[in-house]
């Protein structure tokens, strides 16, 4: 099959995948497909939002209709290491054997990741960015596809650690939940306190995920929008001489060379649902509030002011 016709066919199976995931989840198109966008593109995507917004029921959704391995870890502050990633035990033989921990499988909901230590939190690196865990120095790869989709509670909430940068800088997509409409939320509500329970077809399976990955990176770029893409990344860092007094003004810390790699990968699975052969520089501005919002640091004069990272985003572009 040609990649002309595998991107049509793309475009329809998207249509179908969020019309399966509707009948679970109202509304949160924006954040369904920038969810999906990281999966077609094997990143991850962290989700951030008050309790209550359907994260986990959506993550739950989105696994089934993929047809993949699903595992949910419940971050919580005594939370280990190994009871994330395994441990080794003596059998009865009085051999060392490994029994994996729910880090192995193919989907892996974080929930409230942010509750947890940094030390439990760090756990996650080296699978998120390599596909594999080390233990007692073996190495162990994990089957793909892999994503790690996490929630977090807003930082301001009692008993919550903030993620490490370079962490942080792992998640493909920082996606913000917002409360629904009044008109969804009358809808959620008649849905969820009736006997109705909806049955989601799983409609991908991890051959066909994988096969997607491979169709969105043979994707071509035109020069033009990869040097765009890097040039917005570059506009977010204060320390350079061209700096725009703005970003000196309000920005620590600006994004790094995986949010340029991001936005083009982004850009070309966005132009790809869109039934595009090719992205353009508004593919990239589509991606780019999810792509940089986590990876740019406000200072204290931003803070003060009240400015958002969104409203610095949204003055870059």
């Amino acid at each position: 099959m040609s990649d002309v016709t595998a991107i049509t066919n793309l475009v329809q199976r998207h249509k179908d995948l969020k019309q399966e995931i509707g009948k679970v989840i109202v509304g949160q198109h924006e954040v369904i497909d920038q969810i999906l966008l990281s999966i077609y593109t094997g990143g991850h995507s962290l989700l951030i939002g008050v309790p209550g917004l359907a994260k986990t029921l959506m993550v739950n959704t989105i696994a089934q209709t993929l047809g993949l391995d699903f595992k949910r870890i419940q971050f919580t502050p005594d939370l280990m290491p190994s009871d994330i990633l395994g441990s080794e035990v003596l059998d009865q033989s009085r051999n060392f054997k490994f029994i994996k921990g729910p880090i192995f499988s193919n989907i892996i909901l974080a929930d409230e990741i942010n509750r947890t230590p940094p030390k439990t939190q760090a756990a996650l690196l080296e699978a998120m960015q390599e596909r594999s865990v080390t233990i007692a120095g073996q190495q162990h790869q994990l089957d793909l596809p892999y994503f790690v989709l996490a929630t977090q509670n807003p930082i301001e909430q009692e008993g919550t650690y903030p993620l490490p940068e370079a962490q942080l800088d792992r998640f493909m997509f920082a996606i913000e939940l917002k409360y629904p409409s009044i008109s969804e939320e009358v809808q959620v509500v008649k849905s969820t306190t009736s006997d109705h329970r909806p049955v989601v077809n799983t409609l991908f399976n991890a051959a066909e995920i994988l096969e997607v990955q491979q169709l969105v990176r043979r994707i071509p770029v035109p020069d033009n929008v990869v040097e765009y893409a890097v040039k917005l990344v570059n506009s977010t860092r204060p320390n350079l001489k061209a700096a725009d007094d703005y970003v000196k003004n309000y920005i620590d810390w600006g994004a790094g060379p995986r949010a340029s790699q991001n936005l083009i990968l982004g850009a070309k699975a966005h132009a790809a649902i869109n039934g595009k052969f090719s992205p353009d520089i508004e593919d990239v501005q589509a991606v780019a509030m999810g792509i940089l919002r986590h990876r740019i640091i406000k200072n204290y004069k931003a803070e003060a002011e009240g400015i958002s990272e969104e409203a610095i985003i949204s003055k870059l572009l």
